[in-house]
């Protein structure tokens, strides 16, 4: 499997409602809202890498109230 974290920054008091939608999206390990930068922070898995990006592209993004994404892969050294 591989794995990301995903980042998310949202509209002024839509954590909540963005980390609930994406909480019910297939393939989310963990959806947690955050204080800080960013909102809410996604682990996310897939059979490949293109899998994963197209989950990230075609599912999360889409989320009503997300402003920005930044996706960081996990790695393992």
């Amino acid at each position: 499997m591989v794995q990301a974290y995903i980042l998310i920054q949202t509209e002024v008091g839509k954590a909540r409602d963005v980390a609930a939608a994406i909480s019910k999206i297939a393939g989310v390990v963990r959806c947690d809202a955050v204080t800080g930068p960013y909102d809410v922070v996604v682990l996310a898995e897939g059979h490949s890498v293109d899998e994963l990006g197209r989950m990230i592209v075609s599912k999360i993004q889409y989320v009503p109230g997300i402003t920005r994404t930044v996706t960081c892969s996990v790695v393992n050294l």
